[in-house]
């Protein structure tokens, strides 16, 4: 899924070679797909170039075993921007969203389990049977993240007050301050409409670790465990280290269809996503081209780009290229390093782009049946169609998978957040067989009692999750079909993403906002004239949510407009 609809006949290879484009995008990943629809809707000729067979990047769907579609990377849709949902009418192209009957499923091995939804009366019921004291404080703890949640959607959807780099007119300079002045005042509004007391709050929870801001609210171990899963995907760090608990804000900042905290599946897996915001892109004027890897940036001497060097050889023309690519692969491999000021390389090479994740997609001939939430028949149940915490029963559980993959080991117990996206979408597996989603953690990138190239070693990590899934869900391991492992190395290699990280760089405090990529770039535009980056490794970071392409599409028309005045 994903291929369909995208240039690839020799007479669009023609067509791709010979125009001459007011725009090239690399990586036809989410975010460059929409930052192409936007700038053609601009008024832009623009050509999106994706390496692979099939587009959509880590928001992808692809059928490795017969009858089984599995969405490779990215596994769960609610962070995707409403504006962008609405502006570019991605329902009308094809998305549709499958809305969870619950939430989140953490089952334990003493028999209990804990099963949230969007019922308050019965979240408070499941609470109850761990602490009154949680019961109580869960809906103040949302009603905060919610508030606070606010404050965060301003800064997602704006572009950062950035500083003008370079030599600019009276005017420029005057409507740069126009544009900080009109960010710093909504800034302030917001501000003012928490009120010192939610500020401090605020502020506590930005720079603190989970288990600090967890421990404040609640004591069920269970409970914090299963609220301390949002804050650690896709990072390495723990949830002991400070900083770490403003995370745990994506746990509300989500939406689907106007409601707050669900993370629904895709009808179709992740690239319907791709294909929706493709099928925009193509009626806006987009050509999309797959097995169209670039091998350089063609770059004049005055540091000025002209265009993109094909690994066939080919040069395509165009003043003006976005990189969804991450910044390292832009800054360290597509760009010449002697246009590149030496600070700004350092600052680059030496971000964190560490991760701890491997994903496995498995196909399964029955449905998993938990020992502790068995109805005794093999229909879907709500807990089959949550976000189920596997080894989330304790924060010491967590803590512990952290520290065997900083001591250079993969976790001896994972932590994984599993989903049956078949419990809901009929359209990706057989009649009576699943597709099984396990975001698995904590796995380093090298390993230091072997090599994720060894076929023995990484049969052996694979086995360790399922065994520990047969803990809870017994024989599943006898289900299993086939399965498609992804370790960091292979993240990297297949999706380009840089160290395995799946947000395109540590989503630490140190990278966020006005110092992502690096201090000084925030705002999309780059030491290269006429590069700009519109991928997760921009403000305002990862997962799917496609701000980063339509804030960046937004900085370029306005430097197009600005140079044809």
């Amino acid at each position: 899924m994903g291929s369909r609809g995208v240039n690839s006949s020799a007479t669009a290879t023609r067509l791709l070679k010979e125009k001459k484009w007011d725009a090239l995008v690399i990586g036809a990943g989410h975010n460059g797909l929409i930052a192409a629809t936007y700038l053609a809707r601009g008024g832009l000729s623009v050509a999106v170039l994706e390496r692979r067979h099939v587009i959509g990047g880590a928001a992808v769907t692809e059928e490795l075993i017969p009858g089984f579609k599995f969405s490779r990377c990215s596994y769960l849709l609610s962070l995707l921007r409403p504006s962008i949902i609405k502006e570019l009418e991605l329902v009308r192209h094809g998305l549709k969203l499958l809305k969870p009957i619950s939430q989140s499923f953490t089952p334990c091995l003493d028999g209990r389990y804990l099963l949230l939804g969007p019922d308050d009366e019965q979240n408070y019921l499941e609470m109850l049977k761990f602490s009154k004291r949680d019961a109580d404080a869960y809906p103040r703890y949302e009603t905060q993240l919610q508030k606070f949640s606010k404050f965060m959607d301003f800064l997602l959807d704006s572009q950062t007050p950035e500083t003008l780099q370079r030599d600019s007119s009276l005017n420029d300079w005057l409507r740069d301050k126009l544009h900080k002045s009109v960010f710093w005042t909504h800034c302030l509004k917001h501000v003012l409409s928490l009120g010192q007391k939610d500020m401090v709050d605020f502020l506590d929870l930005l720079l603190s670790p989970t288990s600090k801001v967890l421990n404040k609210w609640f004591e069920s171990d269970v409970v914090k465990a299963t609220l301390a899963a949002d804050a650690m995907i896709g990072s390495m760090a723990s949830i002991h280290t400070p900083g770490s608990g403003y995370v745990l804000l994506h746990h509300v900042m989500g939406e689907t269809d106007g409601e707050h905290n669900i993370w629904s599946h895709v009808e179709g897996g992740m690239g319907t996503v791709s294909l929706a915001i493709s099928n925009a892109a193509k009626e806006a004027g987009v050509h999309i081209f797959t097995n169209a890897e670039v091998s350089k940036l063609v770059i004049e001497e005055s540091g000025i780009v002209i265009g993109v060097l094909m690994v066939d050889g080919e040069r395509l023309h165009s003043s003006i290229v976005l990189s969804n690519a991450t910044p390292y692969k832009t800054f360290m491999e597509l760009v010449p390093q002697i246009f590149l000021p030496d600070e700004f390389v350092r600052a680059i090479k030496y971000s964190d782009y560490s991760s701890g994740t491997t994903k496995i997609n498995v196909a399964v001939d029955k449905l998993p049946q938990f020992q502790s939430c068995n109805l005794n028949h093999p229909e879907v149940g709500p807990h089959h169609t949550a976000t189920i915490h596997i080894g989330s029963e304790s924060m010491e559980e967590i803590g512990l998978a952290c520290q065997d993959a900083w001591n250079g080991l993969p976790s001896r117990r994972p932590v994984m957040e599993m989903t049956i996206p078949s419990s809901l979408d009929k359209t990706i597996s057989p009649p009576g067989k699943h597709v099984v989603s396990l975001f698995t953690q904590y796995t380093p990138y090298k390993p230091t009692d072997g090599s994720w190239e060894d076929p023995t070693y990484r049969e052996l990590y694979a086995q360790r999750c399922f065994n520990l899934i047969d803990e809870y869900a017994p024989g599943f391991t006898s289900s299993v079909i086939g399965y498609d492992m992804l370790t960091p190395p292979d993240l990297e290699r297949e999706f380009g993403l840089t160290g395995g990280n799946i947000f395109h760089g540590a989503m630490g405090l140190d990278s966020l906002f006005l110092m992502r990529p690096v201090k000084q770039w925030s705002d999309h535009r780059t030491p290269i004239r006429g590069l700009y980056m519109c991928g997760s490794g921009s403000h305002p970071g990862g997962g799917v949510m496609g701000a980063a392409g339509r804030n960046a599409a937004y900085v370029v028309l306005h430097d197009v407009k600005k140079h044809s005045r």
